[in-house]
């Protein structure tokens, strides 16, 4: 019953996962007008299925990492009441914000909820070190790197744009193609990368938590996620893709490509490194960073996101730490 009781809870926060993330990588192509919403979400959904697929075989070290594995005693990890509890804990706190339009990261949900069951079930047993070396060190240092990057990376193709652009004023072409075409091409390209590199980031730190199912190959834990973030994608994306595409910053094709390239290039080298990188914090501060250099950034919007990314981790170690010692009074 308790491990019908867990998959039940990862396929929720699967679904959360996919409504509230699969939209982000490319949200700077609806931003920018080159395409529209269907569009975007259809082709945020190929590439991120894709990319959790590649999971499976590049990204064996997060799954080991989110199922609590060197932050509590093994013994605790093939508890089912603690897989169980850090599940609900990161899946409610995600749906919630996705409900309300806010971007949040599901990785920093599930670094929350692991604190909260982890700290109520072992106490000083949990391993403090870790949580702060492995887990919290990238989710800190990764949205500073991407607003940096993008920064000097959107700087520099603007002198290469003016440079092409000064050789052949009416209408710059490289190899007789329209730089506009090629530059719409790229940008499609980079949203497949960024949602790639998020279904190959998130897929296995959702499907950890099922490690304790041994009755289920891994392969196909992480089939089921997949489709599982897939649907919740195509049903309850839209307000969160709103405050990605809209309300962040304004930008044109070339900006949101930069952004796109440097998230897509942080997230993908994070997880074939085992590092738990949050694409929203990556795809966000790529964005801010060129909403910065354009000086057409909402700071208003940008606050709203922050303080929902600081109250994102307390509130999952919150819910956790309840749904765990709710359950561990029943069984």
């Amino acid at each position: 019953m308790l491990l019908i009781l867990l998959f039940i809870a990862v396929c929720f926060l699967a679904f959360s996962n996919g409504a509230n993330d699969n939209f982000k990588g490319v949200a700077t192509l609806f931003g920018s007008g080159i395409t529209n919403y269907k569009k975007a979400i259809n082709w945020a959904t190929i590439t991120t299925f894709s990319g959790s697929v590649a999971a499976i075989y590049l990204a064996e070290e997060l799954v080991k990492n989110f199922s609590g594995k060197g932050l509590v005693p093994n013994e605790l990890i093939q508890t089912p009441i603690f897989a169980i509890a850090i599940a609900l804990g990161a899946a409610i706190t995600v749906f919630s914000a996705t409900k309300i339009g806010m971007p949040i990261s599901t990785t920093h949900s599930l670094v929350g909820a692991l604190f909260g069951a982890g700290v109520v079930a072992v106490g000083s047993e949990f391993n403090f070190e870790k949580l702060g070396n492995t887990f919290l060190m990238p989710l800190i240092v990764s949205p500073l790197m991407a607003a940096i990057l993008s920064l000097l990376a959107y700087l520099l193709f603007k002198f290469l744009r003016k440079q092409i652009s000064s050789l052949n004023k009416e209408h710059p072409t490289v190899l007789g193609v329209s730089s506009s075409r090629i530059l719409d091409g790229l940008h499609y390209l980079s949203s497949g990368i960024v949602s790639f590199a998020r279904g190959l980031n998130d897929t296995p730190k959702i499907v950890g938590l099922l490690i304790i199912i041994n009755t289920i190959a891994i392969e196909w834990n992480m089939i089921s996620v997949a489709v599982i973030m897939v649907i919740g994608g195509l049903l309850n994306a839209k307000k969160v893709g709103e405050t990605m595409s809209k309300k962040i910053t304004k930008m044109n094709s070339g900006q949101g490509f930069t952004a796109n390239m440097i998230t897509g290039l942080l997230v993908t080298t994070a997880s074939v490194h085992g590092l738990p990188v949050s694409t929203t914090h990556v795809s966000v501060g790529s964005l801010f960073g060129i909403g910065t250099v354009t000086k057409k950034a909402d700071y208003n919007v940008i606050g709203k996101i922050i303080l929902s990314w600081v109250l994102t981790l307390p509130i999952a170690a919150i819910i956790s730490a309840v749904v765990f010692k709710v359950l561990e009074l029943f069984t």
